[in-house]
């Protein structure tokens, strides 16, 4: 079965609704709420972890070599780190970003006996008191401060409003949608790759597809504190895809149109055929793709693979410009990963011996080398092929 067609509509809206919805990590109970609701509405059983990673498995022909396509449903955040005696909030950030993206966001910061709104400013924020010192102010988070809107002047009114050390801070997404399908908002990262799963999903659901194997649906918590999908995956998975975003920016590949197919990240290479049939699932379904690698990011997969599992992974993305800031994509590129996520799922099962967790060398896959090997002199040829 090829691509199906996507309701690109209800992409939109979804992405609309988790965009509203906080979750820095750390403060994810009220997101995985909404998205086991919504699994649940597409007709699939859920079960949670205890912290709350969400998996939902669409039965196919077969258990064994598994599939899994995996996002994750936390964002970057803020978190209170010393109450001050101006009365307002010190801050450490929740994931790795800039503070200068911080500055001038406007927030919540979450006690125990309510949310109080704010402003995350510049500790010299008006150029009326100190003139220039408002551009000489280094950047950084020793150099920004939460200002409630609340009766709060001092350290003790703090106190007074419940407020403690910890505390989650959520920063406000403002997104837009324009008409020419740009997108603009914070946490695009990865509120858009999970509308991505969930529209997939609801076209395999709508088409009644059948698939040779198991998909396991994921949603991990702490994807941006490097957590990720390490305790979300069972022996059954043979396969995982994440989808995220990719960088586009000066001396990268990806593009916010079609599909961005990782090679590699900061902790190495992709698995080397499933990222092929990737490619060749883009190629026969007249999909949109271009491939890329990522020096500076990891994602649900890294993790999956440093908790030890020996699953294949890959990540699929949509290009974000200014990643981890005010983020922007296109809708073709979400609308392009939906498609490519229902081709693969459908998709035959190449690499039978993947259904067992170990085998012999019988059935195991190969790799060019062995051809390129050929036309090496005899000598180099023979040590290069006992390797």
């Amino acid at each position: 079965m090829s691509r199906l067609p996507i309701d690109h509509e209800y992409l939109l809206s979804m992405l609309d609704e988790l965009l509203k919805i906080p979750s820095p990590t750390g403060y994810t109970d009220p997101i995985v709420r909404f998205v086991t609701r919504e699994l649940e509405r597409l007709g699939l059983e859920v079960e949670l972890t205890r912290r709350g990673a969400i998996r939902a498995i669409r039965p196919g022909a077969e258990t064994r070599g598994a599939r899994a396509i995996v996002s994750h449903l936390d964002t970057l955040g803020a978190q209170v780190k010393r109450l001050k005696e101006n009365g307002r909030l010190e801050l450490v950030p929740i994931g790795h970003w800039s503070a200068r993206f911080a500055e001038g966001a406007r927030a919540a910061v979450f006690a125990e006996k309510g949310g109080y709104r704010g402003t995350i400013l510049p500790l010299k924020a008006s150029g009326h008191t100190f003139n220039d010192e408002v551009d000489t102010l280094p950047v950084g988070w020793d150099y920004v401060e939460f200002r409630i809107d609340a009766m709060a002047r001092t350290k003790d009114d703090i106190q007074r409003l419940g407020i403690e050390i910890g505390d989650i801070v959520a920063v406000d997404p403002q997104p837009e949608f324009l008409d020419n399908g740009f997108i603009v908002s914070r946490h695009l990262d990865n509120k858009a790759g999970v509308a991505v799963m969930l529209a997939a999903l609801k076209a395999l659901q709508g088409e009644e597809a059948e698939t040779p194997v198991d998909t396991h649906w994921l949603f991990t918590i702490a994807e941006e504190v490097g957590v990720g999908a390490s305790s979300a995956l069972t022996q059954d998975i043979a396969s995982m895809i994440a989808v995220d975003n990719g960088t586009s920016a000066p001396g990268q590949n990806s593009e916010e149109f079609g599909v961005t197919i990782a090679m590699a990240d900061q902790t190495g290479p992709f698995d080397y055929h499933l990222t092929k049939k990737l490619v060749a699932l883009c190629q026969e379904d007249e999909i949109r793709y271009q491939k890329d690698i990522f020096r500076y990011y990891r994602s649900d997969s890294a993790s999956a693979i440093e908790a030890g599992h020996d699953v294949r992974t890959a990540l699929i993305t949509f290009g974000v410009d200014a990643s981890h800031g005010y983020e922007r994509i296109h809708t073709h590129a979400l609308r392009s990963l939906a498609e490519l996520v229902t081709a693969y799922v459908t998709s035959p099962v190449m690499i039978k011996r993947d259904f067992e967790e170990t085998s012999s060398v019988t059935g195991f896959t190969r790799q060019p080398t062995d051809e390129a090997a050929q036309k090496l002199t005899p000598g180099i040829k023979d040590e290069a092929l006992s390797k």
